[in-house]
């Protein structure tokens, strides 16, 4: 769920301003950082399935989303903030959308996502098997999270109205391409890959902090 993660990253920029968007988006794809290096190690891996969507993957990720490894990732995450911000609302707000990150994958995933390493117990409750729902659901929640985050901030000049709307464009496109396409069955090219887009993604969503502060 992709664009679906960036949807609650922008919906907490309106949950608490003083947070940046850039922390909001590691926040929220933290997972998926943890997984592309792991997947370039071949620590974990996975591979993909036809299926309605076309190829889909199925991973074996227990140590970069399952939801123990999350939980703790998240706490780490939190921990980390509250010891520079001492921020406690702040911190547990975090804590909260690391662990998003597993809850939303449940939904979108076929039934492989762990509960903990070593656990065979997986859920998955297959959204992607319909591009439809998949469209109307994912799609929907990053909409609303667009709608929020625009009413929440106010552009700074006109850089902030075009490099935001550019940004959105873009990643909406390489969501669609994803849901198309599906992943790359290499484990390396698709980690490094996916590495490198969700770093620049990231220093996106930290430009765009300052180029659109909270309304």
């Amino acid at each position: 769920m992709f664009v679906g993660h960036l949807g609650v990253g922008l919906i907490g920029k309106r949950l608490e301003p003083k947070i940046s968007l850039g922390t909001w988006t590691l926040a929220v794809m933290l997972a998926d950082l943890v997984f592309f290096p792991l997947s370039i190690l071949r620590v974990e891996n996975f591979h993909v399935e036809a299926g309605v969507t076309q190829n889909r993957f199925v991973g074996d990720v227990p140590f970069s989303h399952s939801l123990l490894m999350d939980a703790i990732g998240g706490a780490l995450f939190a921990g980390v903030y509250f010891l520079v911000r001492r921020d406690r609302r702040s911190a547990w707000l975090l804590f909260g959308a690391v662990l998003s990150h597993w809850v939303l994958d449940v939904i979108s995933h076929r039934p492989d996502m762990p509960i903990a390493p070593g656990v065979n117990a997986t859920l998955g409750f297959g959204l992607w098997n319909s591009i439809p729902a998949t469209l109307v659901v994912e799609g929907g929640l990053w909409v609303i999270g667009i709608a929020i985050y625009v009413r929440a901030t106010r552009a700074a000049g006109l850089t902030g109205v075009i490099a935001f709307w550019a940004g959105i464009a873009l990643l909406t496109l390489a969501w669609w391409g994803n849901l198309r396409r599906g992943m790359d069955p290499d484990p390396v090219r698709a980690g490094t890959g996916g590495l490198i887009f969700f770093s620049v993604m990231v220093g996106w969503s930290y430009w765009m902090n300052r180029l659109r502060p909270a309304a």
